[in-house]
C-alpha cells in the first residue's frame, strides 16, 4: 500500500475546497429544511433541520480553524499549527452532543403527544433535494480525505454521511405519520439524536487520538523501517518515534552506523535516508540521531545485565 504523496499547497487547497463546499451546502439545506418544518410541523423535519444547522456551524468552524491550522510554522509555533484541526473536531463534537440531547427530548415529547404531519409533499420534496446535494458533497469529502487524511474534514464528513440515512429516515417518518403510525415522527427523532451522540463520541476519540501524538499507521511505520534497513550504509535502527499534526508527519529515530565511518560519511548516509523518507511520506520532517555500533552493543549488554 503506497502512502499518499501530497505537498502542503495541495493539502491546503483540497481541505479548503471541502470546507467551503460543506458550508455552502449546509446553508442551503438549513433554509430549505426550516421552511419545510414550518410548513409541515414534522418533528422529524425539525430533527433534520437541526442536524443541518449543526453541520453549518461545524463547517464554518472548520473554515475558521483551518485558516489557522494551515498557517506555516512561526517563531512561537515551530512545529506548525496542525493540531488546530483536532481542536476543531472537539468543538464540533460539543455542538453535536448538545443538539443530540435536544432532539431526544423533542422526540420523546412527540412520542407521548403524537401529531399528524401536514403538507407532507413539501417535506418529501425537500428531503429528496437534500439527499442529492449531500451525496455530491460526501463524494467530494471522500476524495479529499483519501488524499489528505484531514481530521477536520473527516469529522465534518461524519455529519454529512449520517445525513444520507437521516434524510431517508425523514421520508419514511413522513409517510408513516399519515395515519399509519403517528409515533413514527417522534421515534425517528429520538433515533437521530442517539445516532448523533454516537457520532460525537467518534469525533472526540479521533481528535483526542491526534492531540495525544499517536503513532503513524502500521503501513507508514513499516515503510519507514524498510527504507532505513534497505540502505547499504545502515546496520540497524532503534527508538523510532512518529506523530502527525495536520498534514505534517514528524519522524525521529536512532540510526546505527559503522563507527569507522568519518563524520562526513555518516552525515551523507543520514541525508540519503532522510531524502528517501521525505519522498515517500511528504510533507514530513525527519530527525536522525547517529549511533556507532559499539555504543549500541554496549547499551544492549547493559540492558541484559540489568534484566538479569
Amino acid at each position: 500500500m503506497q502512502a499518499n504523496k501530497i505537498n502542503s499547497n495541495q493539502y491546503a487547497y483540497l481541505v479548503k475546497l471541502a470546507a467551503f463546499a460543506a458550508t455552502a451546502t449546509a446553508l442551503i439545506l438549513v433554509l430549505l429544511k426550516l421552511y419545510a418544518w414550518f410548513v409541515t410541523d414534522a418533528s422529524a423535519m425539525l430533527a433534520s433541520a437541526t442536524d443541518s444547522i449543526l453541520d453549518l456551524f461545524a463547517s464554518i468552524m472548520n473554515v475558521v480553524i483551518l485558516r489557522f491550522a494551515l498557517a506555516p510554522a512561526d517563531k512561537e509555533h515551530k512545529f506548525g499549527h496542525g493540531k488546530a484541526e483536532s481542536l476543531a473536531g472537539l468543538v464540533q463534537a460539543a455542538f453535536v452532543l448538545g443538539s443530540a440531547l435536544l432532539l431526544v427530548f423533542n422526540g420523546v415529547d412527540r412520542i407521548i403527544n403524537p401529531q399528524q404531519v401536514v403538507r407532507t409533499e413539501v417535506g418529501i420534496g425537500v428531503s429528496v433535494i437534500a439527499i442529492a446535494m449531500t451525496l455530491m458533497l460526501v463524494m467530494l469529502q471522500k476524495y479529499v480525505i483519501s488524499r489528505t487524511r484531514s481530521v477536520a474534514i473527516s469529522a465534518d464528513a461524519l455529519h454529512y454521511q449520517s445525513d444520507l440515512l437521516l434524510n431517508l429516515g425523514v421520508l419514511a417518518a413522513l409517510f408513516l405519520s399519515q395515519g399509519y403510525w403517528l409515533q413514527a415522527d417522534g421515534v425517528f427523532t429520538v433515533a437521530v439524536g442517539i445516532f448523533l451522540l454516537m457520532g460525537a463520541g467518534k469525533i472526540m476519540w479521533t481528535s483526542v487520538h491526534h492531540l495525544m501524538d499517536h503513532e503513524l499507521t502500521e503501513t507508514e511505520l513499516s515503510m519507514i523501517k524498510k527504507i532505513i534497513l534497505n540502505h547499504q550504509g545502515a546496520h540497524g535502527m532503534h527508538e523510532l518515534r512518529t506523530r502527525q499534526a495536520g498534514p505534517d508527519r514528524f519522524i525521529q529515530f536512532h540510526l546505527e552506523l559503522d563507527e569507522k565511518l568519518s563524520l562526513l560519511e555518516a552525515h551523507s548516509i543520514g541525508e540519503a535516508i532522510e531524502a528517501e523518507i521525505i519522498q515517500a511520506l511528504a510533507p514530513c520532517e525527519v530527525f536522525i540521531h547517529h549511533d556507532p555500533l559499539s555504543v549500541v552493543d554496549l547499551q544492549a549488554r547493559n540492558n541484559v545485565t540489568q534484566r538479569d
